[in-house]
C-alpha cells in the first residue's frame, strides 16, 4: 500500500470536497500521520471515508468529518483546548499542532493509555490526556478558548457552554439520528452565544452525556 498516496487520494477526494479549503489544516492533514493512529487491525482502513473501530464502543470519526471539524473550530497558536473523547488521540494531535495547549478527556482508561503513547510517539508535548467524564469538562483549568467534542450529543450542557472563554468557540456534533447537526457555538457575552449549524453529519454517541426523556405527557 502506498501511503503517501492513499494520503493524497484521502484529502483530495474526501476532505477538499467536502468544502475543507483552509491550507493550514489540509497540510496538517497531509503531515500528521493518520496512520499511526489506527488500530493495528484496521490499519488498511486508515485513509477510507468511514469511521474506523477502536473498540469499547467508540470510534475514530470519519477523515472527513474530523476535517471540517477542525477547520470549523479555527484554532490559534496562543489558544488553549479543551478535548472531549480522546478516542486514539489524533484529533488531539492535529489540535495540539494548532494550540498553545490541549486538555484532552477520556471517559475509557484503555483508550486513554493508547493515546498517550500514539501521542508520545508522535512527538507531541502540548496535550494531556486525562481520564475523566467529558460531559462535566474541566471547570478547574479553565476557561477555555475552543472545546471540541468528538462524537454526537443530543445536547451541549451549559456546563460546558460556561467553560468557554468570551469569543470562544465550541464545536459538537448535535442531535439524534437520523438528523444531526456539526453545531458552532460562539460565547459573545457573559450570558449570550451564538450558535451556528453549518452542515448535516451523523456521529456515534459521547459516552455520559445526558439523553433527553421521550416520555410525553
Amino acid at each position: 500500500m502506498d501511503l503517501e498516496q492513499a494520503r493524497f487520494n484521502m484529502i483530495e477526494q474526501q476532505i477538499r470536497p467536502w468544502d475543507v479549503a483552509d491550507a493550514a489544516v489540509l497540510h496538517l492533514l497531509a503531515v500528521v500521520r493518520r496512520e499511526d493512529f489506527v488500530p493495528l487491525a484496521h490499519k488498511a482502513l486508515a485513509f477510507v471515508d468511514m469511521e474506523i473501530p477502536l473498540g469499547h464502543g467508540q470510534c475514530m470519526l470519519a477523515p472527513r468529518v474530523e476535517a471540517r471539524m477542525l477547520q470549523d473550530a479555527a484554532v490559534q497558536k496562543h489558544e488553549k483546548v479543551l478535548e472531549i473523547g480522546t478516542g486514539s488521540g489524533f484529533m488531539t494531535a492535529l489540535l495540539a499542532h494548532r494550540a498553545q495547549r490541549v486538555l484532552s478527556l477520556e471517559l475509557v482508561p484503555e483508550l486513554a493509555h493508547i493515546a498517550r503513547t500514539n501521542l508520545q510517539k508522535a512527538g507531541i508535548h502540548n496535550a494531556e490526556v486525562r481520564e475523566a467524564n467529558g460531559a462535566k469538562g474541566a471547570p478547574a483549568d479553565g476557561p477555555f478558548d475552543v472545546i471540541m467534542l468528538n462524537g454526537s450529543v443530543a445536547e451541549v450542557p451549559s456546563a460546558l457552554l460556561a467553560q468557554l472563554r468570551i469569543g470562544g468557540r465550541l464545536v459538537a456534533i448535535v442531535g439524534e439520528e437520523p438528523v444531526m447537526r456539526a453545531t458552532l457555538v460562539t460565547r459573545t457575552g457573559e450570558a449570550d452565544y451564538l450558535t451556528r449549524q453549518p452542515w448535516d453529519t451523523v456521529a456515534p454517541r459521547l459516552l455520559k452525556f445526558p439523553e433527553p426523556s421521550h416520555f410525553h405527557f
